[in-house]
């Protein structure tokens, strides 16, 4: 169902844009390398935020007894990111008693 604009809500700055504009669009990175120049305009376009790590954390449910909340907990924020520490630092020993 296509609806009518309300002319309240018109911005007559920025038009609402026709299938004509689609049609003409071009993808930024073109356009900002035609205004600004390539490096800027990869400059522009780039990933904003922490880079993406090869091995990210996995989101999963563990039951951990009471005791073992508790002692992580005390210690203040980062509870999560200890234990996680205690568990890979204990794979490591088992890994190194493995190849003696």
């Amino acid at each position: 169902m296509i609806r009518k604009p309300r002319r309240d809500m018109r911005d007559d700055d920025n038009p609402e844009w026709t299938a004509e504009d689609f049609a003409r669009s071009q993808p930024a990175r073109k356009v900002l390398a035609e205004q600004f120049g390539t490096p800027m305009a990869e400059e522009m376009l780039k990933p904003r935020g922490r880079p993406r790590l090869a091995n990210p954390k996995e989101r999963i449910n563990i039951r951990l007894s009471h005791e073992v909340i508790e002692h992580f907990k005390a210690s203040g924020q980062g509870w999560q990111s200890r234990i996680d520490a205690v568990l890979v630092d204990f794979v490591k020993k088992g890994q190194a008693r493995a190849k003696r």
